[in-house]
């Protein structure tokens, strides 16, 4: 190998790969080939007048385009219903392959991995910013703009410029009811909203090995709300074993691996024990507002929603049912729990999870991101303060511009509602 080559990070060897290049340099702009191109019932409908506006007939492949409805499905009301409509009309004229009907809709983030339509080594553009979420499989995924995914969708390729590198070296193991939520919010209040930005969050260190990849998907969702144009995990035996385990129904997508070089160059490494993180709480109202559990608990909430992209699969399941098991939400508290995809809603009615919540008093929903945006199911009134597992709680995030929300893991949300008020489910047991 030549002297003069230029060392490469994970994400910068899958650009270079799908543009056709031996290598890239950071900020070097580059076209890219697609492997699938995602939209959703409220970004979906403006890309598709663009595509039209672009005078394009067909998409570049009928199985490589995705087409989701969960923001406000079941639809909320006149104009959703709308929206969803032409998404619907738009799959059928196409025949998109990967269009996905309530009934067997789930929350995009959680679907397409739970599906096998991402795999490893992708390169996967979705018109909603938590896209990044499939880089727990070493694919690199990114959110894009509705006039974007309108030319992804025609052309199948995309441009970007080549982002710099932050390494997060995780070591040693989560303590007790600490999880990748955890991680994720340390991280962000470490570095701030914009600490990424533009910048590829590389997770290595031999910490990763003891993160399950319920946890590893939760921490690429949120590299976003560090201002990261994606974050990206190396594959291990763990993500080999969930990819062979999640292959397509209808299109089987072969991974690729692509690794580090040993010499790749970051803008800066980041140690982060793994032991040494607690639950932890992001304030009102930014994400980075990530306090140690510790100085939130006794804040009284009115709200607890357990679910979305970020939290809605089922170990976040099994451990908001591990906390409710035989207690009660306490009075005045609304507790919505939503799995994000109907396979996870099934497993939490054969392991009865689904009775917990009910004999706790939480209401258990269909798959929907509604809570998460202030869409519906779930809206916040005036003054209301609700702790959630979303991954957003920006003024306004989820009802009246009045109202709070906390971000945390499932289980300290399941706690707290139990007690109605901020709570370490360590004091619980």
């Amino acid at each position: 190998m030549p002297n003069d080559r230029i060392p490469m990070t994970m994400t910068q060897k899958i650009l270079a790969a799908h543009s056709g290049l031996d290598e890239v340099r950071p900020g070097q702009f580059i076209e890219a080939d697609l492997d699938i191109v995602l939209a959703n019932d409220i970004t979906g409908a403006p890309a598709i007048k663009e595509f039209r506006r672009m005078g394009a007939g067909h998409v570049f492949d009928k199985t490589k385009v995705v087409l989701i409805p969960d923001h406000y499905t079941p639809n909320k009301d006149i104009k959703a219903a709308e929206q969803a409509k032409d998404l619907r009309d738009f799959a059928i004229e196409q025949g998109i392959v990967h269009y996905y009907e309530v009934g067997r809709v789930g929350i995009e983030h959680a679907l397409l991995p739970e599906q096998g339509i991402v795999t490893a080594g992708e390169v996967i553009i979705g018109a909603d910013s938590h896209t990044c979420t499939y880089g727990a499989l070493g694919a690199f995924s990114t959110g894009i703009g509705s006039t974007d995914m309108a030319a992804g969708m025609a052309t199948g390729k995309a441009w970007f410029r080549v982002p710099e590198a932050f390494k997060f070296e995780l070591t040693g193991k989560l303590g007790p009811w600490a999880s990748g939520k955890d991680v994720i919010l340390y991280i962000i209040g470490r570095i701030g909203g914009d600490g990424a930005r533009y910048a590829s969050m590389e997770f290595t260190g031999d910490g990763i090995a003891a993160l399950s990849m319920d946890d590893r998907f939760t921490i690429a969702n949120m590299a976003i709300e560090a201002g990261a144009k994606n974050g990206i995990f190396p594959v291990d035996d763990q993500t080999k074993s969930y990819i062979e385990s999640h292959p397509g129904k209808f299109v089987q997508r072969k991974p690729v691996i692509y690794e580090a070089d040993p010499d790749a160059e970051y803008m800066e490494t980041y140690p982060i024990d793994l032991s040494a993180i607690r639950p932890t709480i992001s304030f009102p109202s930014l994400p980075e507002n990530a306090k140690p559990i510790d100085e939130a608990k006794g804040i009284k909430i009115d709200q607890v929603v357990i679910g979305s992209c970020t939290n809605g699969r089922s170990q976040d399941m099994q451990e908001a049912a591990a906390i409710l098991k035989n207690k009660q939400v306490a009075p005045g508290v609304r507790c919505i729990i939503i799995p994000a995809t109907q396979e996870v809603y099934l497993e939490c009615v054969k392991k009865g999870w689904a009775e917990i919540f009910i004999h706790a008093g939480a209401v258990f929903s269909t798959p929907t991101c509604g809570p998460c945006l202030g869409g519906h199911m779930g809206v916040l009134a005036a003054g209301e303060r609700a702790i959630s597992t979303t991954n957003r709680n920006f003024v306004g995030r989820m009802g009246h511009v009045t109202s709070e929300v906390y971000l945390a893991n499932p289980a300290v949300a399941a706690a707290s509602a139990i007690t109605g008020v901020i709570t370490d489910p360590a004091d619980l047991v």
